[in-house]
Order: structure tokens, then sequence, then C-alpha cells
């Protein structure tokens, strides 16, 4: 290692980052300037990456999960080679630029991954690691070693407070993710306070209760940092690795560093300052010429080694042909997922009789795919039983078996979510996750992070009513649903029947820019069948399009149109053959879905001349008045359920035939 030109090049990466910051008048410079030794031991040799291929399968991946201190992620990714030029360093904050306020996917630029909202990348990581040593049990062979890569986190002391730090660490514990390698830039400073006002805990006793190793570096001391790295990164034995970092926060700006001051830009005016304490010139955006060529060295030698792993790859594509396809489907299927022909031909046809709980036909449904499509993951949040999600014959992930593709992860909420996108990031498996639809708000920073970052995450999220019953009101979700819904683009599909509910997970499958939510009953609902005689490919398209006509009036025109979701739409058509003939029943089980079609289907389903309306469903009312409008009536539930049996739940909150049929008789 050559500490004289990594020092020059550490010194050089805080000065991009505290100009960038200066010129917005806006940024973080405390990481960027405290961290800078080991990015230049990360980024300056230990990472075994390819900047010309920043999606090379075999790469190691480094996560910022401190992702206010972006400013240090885009000057070393500039620095060694990465596709991020001196132009988008410069354009740091500026609309529409690379190099955004946090950082934001772009696998082109080798940003791995969304961060921002702190601990987020530390379970991110993990999922990471996780689908590393999945590829490694699926596709390595004792002579071809296609997956070996090491996953590197920098997080900072907020990650470390957040409670999914916890929840990661310990899942990562317990699944021995030896790959795996937590930097954690203890610099003793949170925006508003020194550490020791809100935290007096021993992280590195906390990480070694989970099962992890931790060891202590000086931050700033690139012999100490690469040393340590470098052990973490030869040593498999079944234990992460926590490297606690000391670390000088906004290191080298007088009357600033190591305070809370130094969090944030109010330093960056000093920059001239700090240019001369780390031996810089008066000169925004300087890299001096020695540390070009080091980089550029460095790059050639990334890229050969590259070259000879593709070797052994295109060796490997050879020699086991289905393993190469194998892994060809399952990185076509994360990024593209299923077309919905291809997804509704391999789920059959339910028989027209059935009467059962959404959970289990979606279970079907999801097992008949992922029978024929390996790449297909599912997790869970020790709801495998309940949710019903679990895939049949495909074993479970675990320290004895990394080729399992049902993962437990206990009751962790917030961490599956965010573990699960670290899987989606990495692009080479799709996977979903289960849980209470109840409990889906301790992972909601997870969701939107997904729907951020256009990730196809599929949530198995069951019990969706206050159908759920004794339970009571702590585990009835009368709120849950919409709360999703207003989530930019997340899909929540609330299905009638089986046959939606397959139409449902292929809605979740054909999407490749966003997360899909199902949200399934517990309780048994029959068929829409049992009321009308509705095809199953009329169910299952009309899902795929957000809302259907379920039930067409006998009249020229509709003169009332009720609408409704999931468990509702049976009682919408029994109630429609209460009230006559000119009633039109539509169910709607994706207003995201519904929303984005064209204006012409929308009033073919919802025709503007007919303004008398009732929408029902069990659970939260307010969305609904967009679709029944000023004359309309909602049926929903807007207050807390109670403790009792499901039945009379939902009876004396209104949802029957005889609330829609007084309902009707009600509207002018």
């Amino acid at each position: 290692m050559d500490t004289e030109i990594l020092q020059k090049a550490a010194n050089e990466a805080r000065g991009l980052a505290i100009d960038a910051i200066f010129d917005r008048a806006s940024g973080h410079m405390g990481l960027p300037l405290g961290c800078a030794e080991i990015g230049a031991v990360l980024f300056g040799g230990l990472l075994n990456v390819n900047p010309s291929e920043p999606r090379w399968l075999n790469r190691d991946r480094f996560i910022l999960s401190g992702g206010h201190g972006s400013m240090f992620l885009y000057a070393w990714l500039h620095l060694s080679g990465f596709p991020l030029t001196m132009d988008d360093v410069k354009g740091f904050r500026v609309t529409g630029s690379r190099t955004p306020g946090h950082p934001e996917y772009n696998p082109a630029t080798g940003v791995e991954c969304t961060t921002g909202p702190l601990g987020q990348g530390i379970a991110n990581a993990v999922g990471f690691a996780i689908s590393a040593k999945h590829a490694a049990a699926r596709f390595n062979t004792p002579e071809h070693e296609i997956f070996s890569q090491n996953v590197y986190c920098l997080a900072g002391d907020g990650c470390i407070q957040e409670g999914i730090s916890r929840e990661a660490a310990a899942i990562a514990g317990r699944l021995q993710l030896d790959n795996l390698t937590l930097i954690y830039d203890a610099n003793g400073i949170t925006l508003d306070a020194v550490t020791e006002k809100t935290q007096i805990d021993d992280v590195a006793a906390g990480f070694r209760s989970h099962g992890w190793d931790a060891y202590e570096v000086n931050g700033h001391n690139l012999v100490e940092v690469e040393k340590v790295l470098r052990e973490c990164r030869e040593t498999r034995n079944g234990r992460p690795k926590l490297v606690i970092a000391k670390t000088v926060v906004a290191k080298g700006v007088p009357g600033i560093e190591g305070t809370t001051k130094g969090h944030g830009e109010g330093g960056a005016k000093l920059w001239k300052e700090a240019h001369a304490n780390w031996g810089l010139p008066a000169e925004q955006y300087y890299v001096s010429d020695e540390v070009r060529a080091y980089m550029a060295d460095l790059k050639a030698k990334r890229e050969a080694a590259y070259a000879e792993w593709k070797k052994v790859y295109e060796a490997w594509r050879a020699a086991y042909p289905d393993k190469a396809a194998e892994l060809d489907s399952g990185v076509e299927l994360a990024a593209h997922g299923l077309s919905p022909e291809e997804c509704s031909a391999l789920i059959p046809e339910f028989p027209a009789d059935t009467k059962a709980a959404t959970r289990v036909s979606g279970a079907q449904a999801e097992n008949a795919f992922a029978a024929k499509h390996p790449g297909f993951l599912s997790t869970s949040a020790d709801l495998f039983s309940s949710n019903k999600n679990y895939l049949k014959d495909a074993g479970d992930f675990s320290p004895e078996n990394y080729a399992g593709r049902n993962f437990w992860f206990g009751i962790r909420e917030h961490a599956m979510g965010a573990i699960c996108n670290g899987i989606a990031y990495d692009g080479l498996f799709r996977v979903s996750a289960g849980t209470f639809c109840v409990f889906v708000d301790y992972m909601r920073a997870s969701i939107r992070v997904a729907a951020l970052a256009h990730l196809p995450v599929a949530y198995v999220l069951t019990h969706d009513s206050v159908a759920v019953g004794e339970d009571g009101p702590t585990h009835q979700p009368v709120e849950t649903v919409s709360g999703l819904r207003v989530i930019p683009n997340l899909d929540v599909v609330r299905p009638a029947d089986e046959e939606e509910t397959a139409g449902a997970w292929m809605c979740a499958m054909e999407r490749n820019n966003g997360p899909t939510a199902l949200i399934l009953t517990r309780q048994n609902v029959p068929s829409l069948t049992s009321v009308e005689p509705i095809p199953a490919a009329v169910r299952r398209q009309g899902t795929l399009k957000g809302a259907y006509v379920a039930l067409r009036e006998q009249t020229a025109e509709p003169g009332l149109v009720i609408i409704a979701s999931g468990s509702e739409v049976v009682l919408a058509l029994q109630a429609a053959k209460q009230i006559g003939p000119h009633v039109r029943v539509v169910s709607m089980p994706s207003m995201f879905r519904f929303n984005n079609q064209p204006a012409s289907y929308r009033e073919s389903v919802l025709p503007a001349s007919c303004e008398r309306r009732i929408a029902i469903e069990a659970g939260k009312s307010d969305l609904w008045y967009r679709y029944v409008g000023p004359k309309g009536a909602i049926i929903g539930i807007d207050s807390f359920g109670f403790s009792a049996p499901g039945p009379q739940v939902l009876t004396e909150l209104g949802m029957n035939v005889e609330k829609i049929v007084s309902t009707a008789a009600e509207l002018q």
C-alpha cells in the first residue's frame, strides 16, 4: 500500500467534498471529511470492482448507509474511475444531476442503493450479503468460483442508533454472513449533540452478542484501517465484521472539526483554510496528476482482474449451461418480471365453487409460478404459517443451506423490508416479504424507499380488515390500506376472490418499476361466481387494469354504480341483485392501476353520466370520495374496531348487504 499517495487522495477527496458543498451552500461535510482515509483504503485498492463495468456480477458492493454524506461516495466514485465526471461532481444537488443530495440508486454510476433514512443501508447491506451467499451456493462449482464478493457498508452514529440496525445485525449474525463488513464511523457527533447525550451502550459488545466480530481502529490511520479491513475480507469464520473507526467529524476545518457544527454545511465557507490544512492549493475541485495517475493505473489492474474472472465465468457457462440458463433467468426475472400472460399460464384456474381465504389462493398462485422460476425468493417476519407465502420444496436459507429460497427473518419487519430492498438492488433474484397487514407500518420506511427506488418487491400482507375479529382493534387494520395507497409508486392490490388474487400476483410479477402490496384476507371468501358468472380471465385481466365491471346493468344506462374492493365485492353483487337491474357493480382491487388507465377506459367503467354511486370497503373511507363524487355515498370504517367474532364486527360496522341496500334507497 502506497500510504503517501493514498493520503494525498484522501485529502483531495476531502477537497472535492467541501468545494461542492460550498458551491451549493447545502450538504453534509462531516462524514466525507471524517472518513476520507477509509475511502482511500476501499476505493484506492481494497475493493474488488471494475469501474468500467459497474454492474459486474462479482463486484464487491459498497453501501453508504449515512446517505447524508453523499459527497464521500461521489468523490470516490469519480476519483476511482466510475462514470461520474467532474461536471457531475460540480453538479452536486443541482436539479436533474447525477449527484443528488442523498444517494439515489443509479447502477450506471456505481451507486448501489438509495439511502438517506438512517440505518436503512445497514439492512440493505445484509440483503446484498444474503444475495451473494445465495448466488454462491446456487451457482459456484468446485472448479469455478463465480460469486465471491464482499459487502462493505459505511454507517454513522445515527445509523447505529436506529433500531433497524440491531434488527439487521441480529439476523446477519444468525445467518453467519461472514462476507459482510460494517464500518462504523464513530465520531461521537449527531446533528444536535454529542452522542454521550443520547447513548451509553457498548456497541462492540452488542454486535458481538449478535454473533459478529468487532474491531476498533483509528479511522485516520491508513495502515490500521487497511490491515483490519483486509483481515475482515480474508476471514471467513461464520461471523460478520464490525469495524469501529474512531474519526473526527469534519476533520481539517478550523474551529468546526469535532463539533456538531461539522455535521452539515456550516464550515464549508472555510474551504480555503481547510485546503491549506490538507496541503491542497486554494483551487476548487483540485485533483493532482499523481492521484489521477495512481487511480488510472489501479483501474487498469482492476480491469485485468475482471478479465481473468471473465475467463472463469465463460468456462463455467460452457461447462454448466443449465446453471448459466438459471442465472440468466434469475437476472431477467429480477429486472423484468413475468409478463401477465406467462404468469397467468402458470397459475391454473381455480374451481368455480372455490371458497377460500385470499391468503390461501395467493399461496397457491405464488407456488405455481415460483415452481417454474427458481429466481423467485420468499421472506417472512415469523409468519409463513399465517401469510401462507412459504415456497414448497424450495428449502430454507440458512448457514447449512444457503441455496434455500425461504428466508426466516424473525419478528423484524423493518429490517425485513430493507433487506428485501438490498436483494432487489443486487439484481440477481426477485423477492417477496410477508407479514400481517396491520404490522406493515413497522416497515413503512423500507417500503417508501422501495417505491422511490423503483424496486419490484412484493409484499404479502394478510389479515386485511376487521374480519380478524377476536384479536381486536390492535390487529384490525382499518387505516392501513389507505395509508399504503398514498405512497407514490406503490401498487396496492386488494383482490376479491381467488381469480382476482391470481391477477394480483400477475400485477406484482409484471412490475419492473416499483413495489406491489397484496392485501389478502384471513377469512374465507366466496368466489364471485357464487353470485355472478364472471369468467376467470375477466377477473384476472380486470385486476391488471385496476377495476372492471363485475356486474353490468340490464338497462340502457346504469342508474346506480356500486364500487367495492376485496371481500366487500361479493356483498356489492348480492346487494345489486336486491336493488334492481339498473345497478352496475365495479370491482376495484387497485386504485393505482385504475388511475393509470386511459381516460376512455376509466369512463367505460365509471361513466360520468351516473352520479348515484356507492363505495364500500372495510377500511377508511377518505380515498373513495374520488370515485363517488359529491352525490355519492361511502360505506367505510372510520373508527377502530373491537374484539368479537369477525362476522359480528363486520355486521355491526356496516359491512353487509342490508347497509348497501338502505344506502342506495337514501341516495337522491
